[in-house]
């Protein structure tokens, strides 16, 4: 069994400066994700340190860098990585999750109440149906990871970002490479590489009107 001092370790490539009480919610959530990972396919990492370095500290690494504040919207949530674990280092943070599966939706609202998290919304539409409904442009930042068709998924999210709202995008490095340029309403910013010798990014874009 793994105990703070381990998690921390594990974590350490990542610079994170968590609380205590922050590294209890990433323990429960850990402890949460490997129990229902027996159930229901949730992640095919079944690795705790994996689980904490690929899910937890690749996630939370965006905090080093941004601020995020207001509302925040997760595309294709799956077990809430990066937008529910986000919330972690962002408490105030006014999450939305989307996540169609109804079993990986059961799985997000048992974490949000496990870790005492508050203002976490999960929703069971497809990004293509919540943008297409008309939802008022309310969101400060959107997140995604381990999404396909980028070029849809950036112009979707956009609709649902305000003026100067921010959509970062955990990729590969060919993938960043193939939305350099981004034409539209999202203009791209920048690409954060993640620590452990990986070969992905944190893509960053912003809307500009």
């Amino acid at each position: 069994m793994w105990d703070e001092a381990t998690v921390r370790h594990w974590l350490q490539p990542f610079g994170l400066s968590l609380t205590a009480s922050q590294l209890a919610q990433v323990i429960a959530y850990l402890e949460l994700l490997l129990r229902w990972n027996r159930k229901i396919n949730l992640t095919a990492i079944r690795q705790p340190q994996l689980c904490v370095t690929r899910h937890f500290g690749e996630s939370l690494y965006l905090g080093r860098w941004v601020e995020l504040n207001g509302k925040l919207l997760d595309i294709g949530s799956g077990a809430g990585f990066p937008g529910l674990c986000l919330k972690i280092i962002f408490p105030e943070l006014a999450v939305t999750l989307l996540e169609p599966v109804a079993k990986k939706r059961a799985f997000l609202k048992e974490v949000a109440r496990v870790c005492a998290m508050d203002f976490v919304e999960v929703r069971g539409e497809r990004l293509e149906d919540f943008a297409g409904a008309g939802p008022p442009a309310v969101y400060e930042a959107a997140t995604a990871r381990a999404v396909g068709g980028l070029e849809e998924l950036i112009r979707l999210a956009g609709r649902c970002l305000r003026g100067g709202g921010e959509l970062f995008l955990w990729l590969s490095r060919r993938q960043t490479r193939d939305i350099a340029y981004i034409s539209g309403e999202m203009r791209a910013l920048s690409s954060l590489p993640l620590p452990c010798g990986g070969a992905g990014e944190i893509w960053r874009g912003k809307k500009v009107s």
